[in-house]
């Protein structure tokens, strides 16, 4: 299943979720290395855009939230 090419990335998510550091599931850190800091946000959105939606979704697994 592949997610449209409109799918919405909320900026939120990015700056408040993937890229401050939280003292639990810190997933800043990682995209650290990367380069991905709140100063290269827009990158990080066009990057997820432009690679991510491409690739097929797979689901991995089902939990309390749901299917991921």
């Amino acid at each position: 299943m592949k997610l449209p090419e409109d799918t919405i990335i909320a900026e939120a998510k990015i700056t408040k979720y993937l890229l401050r550091w939280k003292p639990e599931d810190d997933k800043s850190r990682f995209l650290a290395q990367a380069g991905y800091t709140m100063t290269t946000a827009k990158q990080l959105q066009r990057d997820l855009r432009q690679q991510m939606l491409p690739l097929d979704a797979v689901y991995t697994e089902t939990n309390r939230f749901g299917d991921k």
